[in-house]
């Protein structure tokens, strides 16, 4: 065969190159990326994106901009000062404290709820939603007439980080449960019996087949209730006491930097608490999944 039918035969004697890299994207790979799948298509994407932009994206970028209004050395400056150290200081280790508490506390009441029947348990399961829908501000009231100085039980935790403690263990149960409960309710029983019928115990039943199960929602629910922890105020306002290098919370050296007219050094704590948080939720969501991979192949 010539060389002349040969080339035509692979389109090289029609003017048209052949790219011989299969690893470089080529039209048709470029066009698979940006096509569009799924049932509400260009325009409900499109939709959603601007919305999220509007009401996320934009006053993020806002405040980042504005913590930078004099330049890097102002938003270093402002970040570590002593003040600003301790209220960051004072909020994580908090908010660590309150999140372990709440994985143990509201994994056992996630359970309770799904496999024990108890009067009045449909009451008690509309009770864990009630920190989503009561103002953050009424718990710290309610938690400063039970522990405050006219304390009726004579516990008196205002002005102490326990006081801190009690008050965002409130308001960060519910994410923990409510990532939890689902799961225990679509969990195969029957391995559990399996399980039993073979010798196993009680504890070594949870250990080795119901918490790695659990594991995934577990550290999404942490990494949720973390991330509001160290966020919150109004439950803390007045059960905390606002004391520097004690129980200031960062959401209130916050609104302190506001009030004495430095918003810059208020947005850029803000953006410490904020890249705390992300940081935190991405470490805990990259966890989750890969648990949650692990016990898909096993």
């Amino acid at each position: 065969m010539s060389d002349s039918s040969s080339n035509a035969g692979t389109g090289l004697g029609s003017g048209v190159s052949v790219d011989d890299n299969p690893r470089r994207p080529g039209p048709g790979r470029i066009r698979s990326w940006f096509r569009v799948s799924g049932s509400v298509g260009p325009l409900g994407i499109g939709t959603s994106v601007l919305w999220l932009s509007i009401i996320v994206l934009l006053p993020l970028a806002a405040l980042t901009v504005k913590s930078f209004d004099s330049g890097w050395s102002g938003f270093w400056d402002a970040v570590t000062a002593p003040a600003a150290l301790d209220a960051l200081r004072v909020t994580v280790f908090v908010s660590v404290i309150v999140t372990l508490i709440n994985v143990v506390m509201g994994t056992l009441i996630a359970w309770v709820l799904v496999r024990d029947d108890f009067p009045g348990k449909g009451i008690v399961n509309g009770f864990i939603d009630l920190p989503f829908a009561l103002p953050t501000i009424v718990a710290s009231i309610v938690l400063l007439a039970l522990y405050g100085p006219q304390s009726p039980l004579d516990i008196h935790l205002n002005a102490t980080q326990p006081g801190l403690v009690v008050a965002l263990a409130f308001v960060t149960l519910p994410f923990v449960v409510r990532s939890v409960q689902p799961v225990l309710i679509e969990a195969d029983r029957d391995v559990e019996q399996a399980a039993a019928s073979l010798g196993a115990d009680n504890w070594t039943t949870f250990r080795t087949i119901i918490l790695p199960t659990l594991a995934p929602a577990i550290v999404s629910g942490s990494g949720l209730a973390f991330a509001r922890a160290i966020g919150e105020y109004g439950s803390v306002v007045l059960i905390g006491g606002g004391i520097p290098k004690k129980t200031q919370m960062a959401s209130q050296y916050i609104q302190q930097q506001i009030e004495v007219d430095r918003p810059v050094n208020a947005a850029a704590v803000s953006v410490a608490l904020l890249a705390i948080s992300l940081l935190t939720l991405f470490v805990l969501r990259v966890t989750a999944d890969r648990l949650a991979r692990k016990e898909r192949e096993a």
